[in-house]
């Protein structure tokens, strides 16, 4: 099958992202240029390149606030992973869900439907490999779930990968010698990849940081760069033949009143192939998976 036929996803995970309300309390309400993060705010207004934002459910019929390890759980295997649990489970995943992500990984599941192109873009460090203990992410336990390779830094240094803040500023703070990138640069790579595999994932977990450090200045800094690198991106990949999804665990960044997680929903916003009949099947985290199934199958 030529390229520009290959049917892809590209799923953009941003950690923390909730649909807030216009006050002072949102860093989007200060910020100008930031499309398509200006959907955050819960304005319903055209997103960029056409794409559609369907307001999403984290809470998932269980009470308390969403949480990392549930609800990254539940976009990774379609499975309500706070209502098996009886709770929202924060941090990383326990056994239960674990256990969980090891039968249905959204790796795992298109691997099985003999769709074995697929890439986790985020590069990780040598010291992931070496310490102990070694704290997994849902994403992590996706991708070995599916006995997928891990990027590294070489892969990085090629243009294979990116690191999760996708500038490398936080590597070359640890002393990594990595070259800076803009968001132009690391949209090249993101597209690239997604080029390359059916279903790139893309995680970006910055935003969640922020969120809890309660960080206004470090939020008007970095939200337009996270902007740009996805419009840079939505502008480089073939949307007649890709989908590209973002979506987040649960809101956070959009009200820096508090270092807790929001109850409010979260935006997906899908663009290109399929798009309308993907955006009437999402309501909640559940859904995710099995829309990118869908898309490939």
């Amino acid at each position: 099958m030529r390229d520009e036929e290959r049917k892809s996803v590209l799923f953009i995970f941003v950690d923390g992202l909730g649909i807030g309300r216009r006050d002072e309390n949102n860093p989007f309400t200060k910020i100008e240029n930031v499309n398509p993060l200006a959907h955050f705010i819960g304005e319903m207004s055209d997103v960029i390149f056409d794409g559609i934002m369907i307001p999403t459910d984290p809470r998932l019929g269980v009470e308390g606030r969403p949480q990392s390890a549930s609800g990254q759980t539940t976009i990774l295997t379609g499975i309500n992973a706070p209502k098996l649990l009886g709770y929202h489970k924060q941090g990383f995943p326990n056994r239960i869900l674990r256990d969980v992500i090891r039968d249905e990984s959204i790796f795992l599941q298109l691997k099985n439907d003999n769709l074995t192109e697929n890439v986790f873009a985020n590069a990780y460090t040598p010291q992931f490999f070496t310490e102990t203990p070694r704290w997994k992410s849902a994403t992590t336990c996706a991708v070995e779930a599916a006995d997928l390779p891990f990027r590294k830094l070489p892969d990085l240094l090629g243009g294979k990968a990116l690191f999760h803040d996708f500038t490398n500023v936080i590597l070359r703070e640890r002393g990594y010698d990595v070259p800076l990138l803009s968001p132009i640069e690391a949209a090249e790579v993101l597209a690239g990849l997604t080029a390359n595999h059916g279903f790139t994932l893309y995680e970006h977990f910055l935003t969640d940081k922020i969120g809890h450090d309660r960080d206004f200045d470090r939020a008007e800094r970095h939200l337009p760069l996270l902007a740009k690198f996805i419009g840079e991106t939505l502008k480089l990949v073939n949307l007649k033949n890709t989908t590209v999804i973002l979506t987040s665990d649960h809101g956070n960044i959009e009200d820096l009143s508090v270092r807790n997680h929001t109850l409010n929903d979260v935006p997906t916003i899908i663009w290109g192939r399929e798009k309308q009949t993907i955006a009437g099947q999402i309501k909640d985290l559940t859904d995710i998976t099995p829309a990118i199934r869908q898309l490939l199958t």
